[in-house]
């Protein structure tokens, strides 16, 4: 039975000694540090066995039971630990690990033998040995080994088992397979199984030139910087995976799921054939994929659920906007309309007869469709009863179903700033249940700003209506076009001339962006224009809106929207409690007649927002606790009164009248 003896433990990462290999290795950790210098200490031998897992601190249990006894040739003290030189001596098998000193690992070792051939003249041995040598000397050249070196270094190992295992040592495998080399005990066996791994590095490297080859036969002067990239092209389509181009097909899944149109779909189809037929490092390649994603973000068929109560509009209204009747009225109106529409056609069925707005047949698109019939309805009781007078109501169904069922009316919004244009349309989309997205066009001055570029342009993006939807991410939301009298216009184009298409009920079903180049349809949105001066509009883009009014605000209803809201809002705005500021109505009714002079309520409110952070001020020293403030505080906060109402002269004089004169601001 073989003698037991131990020696100190050299853990290796990611390599494996073989006998009769001298091996460079860095030692840096502290148990091989103290078991290098044990080992200088006693006979100069070490027990090197691989790692099974690259981890900082080698437990037994991450060590291979199978390694190599080596002796050190040579040591170098370097910064952090020790540089070696060591020589495989023998195999040997742990039978236990123990700890020892500090950190070092001690080996209870047995020695291994190896199995000789069982007959050094048999032929097939001696071609083995010849077809491994030569096959080993091919690997070296084709790595770029000098010639004089590989002679050398294979004709000075003669034996038949040191030779497999040198040749194991420089093959590039991973550390399981090295280590299932090096616990070969047969020569025979080992250097089969060396002879199997050349080859297939062979192997390897005659596809890899292959690949080469290939690769620099498609590529010109330009395309060089392109070598890496194709090279891993050529590398796939070599293993058959030249079709997995995980975006691309993430891309086509997306593309198929949406709702489109023959034309529609004909365009998108065309795009993705080209997205799969360009290069990724092309710089179409992008273009291209830009467009698709705008394709799938789009929402061409999603609406919101309209929910129309007008018991809850009425409050909503009511809550957000103080006065304003006349415009509250015709809201309702309008939502009265659209409740009877929808009503009527989920009496009369239609909403599932219509096949043009939604080709599915689950319960939601169902449920959207009578939606869109409910729009389409209310839009033709509310502003077309006078022209269909005398019409058959067959008749009149039937052209309702060859339009675009979805279509939604269009207001404008028309009044001085600040008198709650841009609020109460947010108030109808909370009131209907859709989404609101609002663009303001104030300065806009090119066409493109509308419609888009087209993409032979760099940078090319949609318009800003196109836009709009993919942030609604629904095909009915509320859509305000803010200040739409300060369009403006220059060589590039009018872009209110761009928006008669989008406000016409008859053109935007089938509205084309520039850049997209395909009809989206713009039918089921409720636009909503807010302007200032109504004769800065162009007269056609007037033509196709529905003209609303909103007047100034009079000083009651001044006071009791900064009762109701202005007070309050500033108190949060300024960390002021309730109880810390207080108003009179007649404090307020001063700072209305006195500091203001405006249709609506922003700069009282702006007024009230300065006395606030007056009294903050003071409360924050310590100087106030609180403060009920009347007219005289008003004045000593403020200053001194900007605004004097005019009044009727006492006496009549020569040549002077008393007038008045109206403006939309007062």
């Amino acid at each position: 039975m073989p003698e037991r003896f131990t020696l100190p433990v050299l853990p290796l990462r990611d390599t494996v000694v073989y006998p009769g290999v001298a091996v460079p290795i860095s030692a840096g950790r502290p148990g091989t540090v103290e078991a290098v210098q044990e080992a200088l200490d006693g006979d100069r031998r070490l027990f090197a066995v691989a790692q099974r897992e690259n981890v900082d601190d080698p437990v037994p249990e991450y060590l291979y039971s199978v390694g190599t006894i080596v002796r050190i040739i040579q040591t170098h003290r370097v910064r952090g630990g020790v540089q070696l030189l060591v020589q495989g001596e023998g195999r040997a098998q742990a039978v236990s690990y123990h700890q020892d000193g500090q950190a070092m690992l001690q080996a209870v070792l047995l020695e291994m033998e190896t199995l000789d051939p069982r007959n050094d003249e048999d032929p097939a041995f001696q071609a083995l040995d010849t077809e491994l040598r030569d096959r080993a000397a091919e690997l070296g050249t084709r790595r770029g080994v000098p010639a004089e070196a590989l002679n050398q270094l294979i004709q000075g190992v003669d034996e038949p088992g040191p030779f497999a295992d040198l040749v194991a040592f420089y093959l590039e495998l991973e550390t399981p397979d090295k280590q299932e080399l090096l616990e070969l005990l047969d020569d025979e066996e080992r250097m089969r199984a060396c002879l199997l791994a050349v080859e297939r590095e062979l192997a390897r490297l005659d596809a890899q030139e292959d690949i080469q080859a290939k690769v620099q036969s498609e590529l010109g002067e330009r395309q060089r910087e392109m070598l890496l990239r194709e090279q891993l092209k050529a590398i796939q389509k070599e293993l058959g995976e030249e079709e997995e181009r995980d975006d691309v097909e993430e891309m086509r899944q997306r593309l198929e799921e949406l709702d489109l149109s023959e034309e529609q779909r004909s365009e998108v189809d065309r795009e993705l054939r080209r997205l799969e037929r360009t290069s990724p490092q092309s710089a179409e390649y992008q273009v291209i994929r830009t467009f698709l994603e705008w394709i799938t973000e789009l929402p061409w068929n999603e609406r919101s659920e309209e929910k129309i109560d007008l018991a809850v509009a009425e409050e909503i209204l009511d809550k957000d906007h103080y006065g304003l009747e006349d415009v509250k009225d015709r809201v309702l109106e309008f939502l009265a309309v659209r409740k009877l529409a929808l009503e009527r056609a989920e009496e009369n069925g239609q909403g599932g007869d219509d096949e043009a707005s939604d080709t599915e047949a689950s319960d939601s698109e169902t449920s959207d469709t009578e939606t869109s019939d409910s729009e389409a309805a209310g839009l033709d009781a509310d502003g077309g009863s006078e022209d269909t007078d005398g019409i058959d109501p067959d008749a009149l169904d039937d052209i309702h179903e060859a339009e675009n069922p979805g279509r939604g009316p269009i207001l404008l919004f028309v009044g001085p700033p600040g008198v709650g244009k841009t609020s109460i349309a947010q108030s109808i989309a909370r009131s209907t249940g859709r989404e609101y997205v609002r663009i303001s066009l104030g300065g806009a001055r090119d066409e493109a700003d509308i419609r888009g570029h087209r993409r032979t342009y760099v940078g090319a993006m949609p318009g800003r209506i196109i836009q709009g939807m993919r942030q609604a991410k629904s095909k009915n939301p509320v859509f305000l076009l803010d200040e739409v009298d300060k369009l403006g216009q220059s060589f590039q184009g009018d872009p209110s001339s761009a928006l008669l298409e989008v406000l016409d009920p008859a053109q935007n079903s089938t509205f084309v962006d520039h850049y997209l180049g395909i009809p989206f349809d713009l039918s089921e949105v409720l636009f909503i224009a807010t302007a200032n001066y109504i004769d800065r509009i162009p007269g056609p883009l007037l033509d196709r809106m529905e003209r609303v009014d909103f007047s100034g605000y009079t000083e009651a209803e001044k006071l009791e929207i900064a009762k109701r809201y202005l007070l309050i809002r500033q108190r949060r705005e300024n960390s002021l409690e309730d109880h810390e500021l207080t108003l009179t109505d007649e404090a307020i009714q001063t700072v209305v007649s006195k500091y203001t002079r405006e249709a609506g309520v922003r700069q009282l409110e702006r007024e009230i927002g300065k006395f606030a952070r007056k009294v903050a001020r003071q409360i924050a020293a310590g100087k106030l606790e609180k403060m009920e403030a009347g007219p005289d505080d008003i004045r000593e906060l403020l200053g001194r009164p900007r605004v004097h109402p005019e009044k009727m002269a006492e006496k009549d004089t020569v040549g002077v009248a008393t007038g008045m004169f109206y403006t939309p601001m007062g």
